[in-house]
């Protein structure tokens, strides 16, 4: 990585650090607040649900936009907007306008999550897809561990705008860092390279990208199951502490933060597939296992198990997800399509599993997450297998394999006989 990629990756690591971990301190006390305006049940939901749908909305529209026109104008922009909602918190004293924010929060959130981890992988160099964003995705599970405990103390100590303002604080040293210290969008290389990014209906006609799709919501609906309903049990059948609830929510994000850097370095040495089907497999067991869990080191067990799959399969995920961005030369829109895939998945799964609580019992709400992950893991098979069996295929006389990429041989996918003897070939498909 040279010098100036350095300085960018830098930026962009303590830019959605800042944000996130703001975001941490508020959105723990959103359900407090709303509940102290007089949201019953259905004012939190929409809350929440507002957030989500919005962002699913404009996700498309926002990396596709980054494909074409660079990363710096959307980033810039949607750290100065989360700035302004932080500060919108503060008066809205009614439910309405409270869903309203909320809305606005997920516009902008579109605008940067997929948008700065496309950037990443816009200077990621070839063969270090997975300690790159394994070491970027830390300022993710860095700031969603540290967000709520900084929340918890800020508000018992200042009060509630106090934790509005701190978000607000950390959003415009975000926005400051990347107005002043990222490169101008015109030096970018998705604007240099001037070709129009692969659309989104050839993206989603894709096999492998389709499977990242689905491994990806699958994984996620597994968070929004144990998120949603690992309190309720833990509380109501085991009756832990507040303090023990806490550990064991935050216990499965550290542990696969702790091990994205370690895991990404091993993905770009080993097959990425596999590392995926295993730790997708091992999410399946964690969640299931959460349904025989009956003491405070069974729920312990299965949920470091869980950070274990997660930290196995989620590296390994990001990195191909990298490598389909830079071959189908729409990193933006990859990215767009797994952060996407991340919202349907939290949403839905607290509401499958709500659902499955209310028609049976608390504890099938995981068997149903689990049968999700088996589901979502044997689909990234089936789209990649058939993928690879297309690949060998004998080319047809009439339709010609078309040259390899740099990219390919990058992967070591074309084998030393069949190089060109013309070294300007090798460019002929960029």
């Amino acid at each position: 990585m040279q010098k100036l990629d350095k300085l960018i990756f830098v930026t962009l690591f303590f830019s959605i650090f800042a944000t996130i971990t703001g975001v941490g301190i508020v959105v723990p006390l959103l359900p407090v607040y709303a509940h102290a305006l007089g949201a019953g049940g259905l004012g939190i939901g929409l809350i929440f649900g507002a957030f989500s749908i919005s962002r699913v909305f404009f996700l498309p529209y926002f990396g596709s936009l980054s494909d074409r026109k660079g990363r710096k104008p959307l980033i810039v922009p949607g750290l100065f907007a989360y700035t302004l909602v932080s500060i919108a918190f503060l008066f809205s004293d009614d439910v309405t306008i409270l869903i309203a924010v909320r809305f606005v929060q997920g516009i902008a959130s579109a605008m940067l999550l997929p948008v700065i981890q496309a950037y990443v992988g816009d200077i990621t160099p070839v063969g270090k897809e997975g300690i790159t964003m394994g070491l970027f995705n830390m300022s993710v599970f860095i700031g969603l561990s540290l967000g709520p405990v900084l929340g918890g103390a800020i508000n018992d100590r200042f009060g509630l705008d106090a934790a509005f303002l701190s978000m607000g604080g950390l959003s415009f040293i975000g926005f400051l860092l990347s107005l002043f210290l990222l490169p101008p969008a015109t030096d970018e290389s998705v604007v240099r390279r001037g070709r129009s990014p692969v659309r989104w209906k050839q993206l989603m006609m894709d096999r492998e990208m389709a499977g990242m799709f689905f491994f990806r919501f699958s994984y996620t609906l597994c968070i929004g199951v144990i998120w949603g309903f690992l309190p309720v049990l833990a509380n109501a059948e085991l009756s832990l502490s507040s303090a023990a609830i806490g550990f064991l929510v935050m216990l499965g994000i550290l542990i696969s933060g702790i091990l994205h850097v370690p895991m990404g370095w091993v993905a770009d040495r080993v097959n990425k597939k596999m590392l995926i089907i295993a730790g997708g497999l091992l999410v399946s067991y964690a969640v299931w296992s959460y349904t025989h869990a009956n003491s405070l080191h069974d729920m312990v067990l299965a949920s470091a198990l869980f950070g274990v799959g997660g930290g196995i399969c989620m590296p390994a995920l990001m990195a191909t997800a990298v490598v389909s961005g830079e071959k189908n030369q729409a990193m933006g829109s990859v990215m767009a399509l797994l952060t996407m895939a991340h919202s349907l998945g939290m949403l839905s799964g607290s509401m499958a599993a709500g659902m499955m609580m209310d028609l049976f019992q608390l504890r099938t709400a995981f068997p149903l997450g689990a049968v999700f992950m088996a589901l979502g893991t044997f689909i990234f098979l089936a789209s990649t297998a058939r993928r690879r069996l297309a690949g060998s295929a004998k080319p047809s006389p009439k339709l010609p394999r078309e040259p390899y990429t740099v990219y390919e041989e990058a992967l070591g996918l074309r084998p030393v006989s069949e190089k060109s003897e013309d070294p300007d070939e090798e460019f002929k498909t960029l």
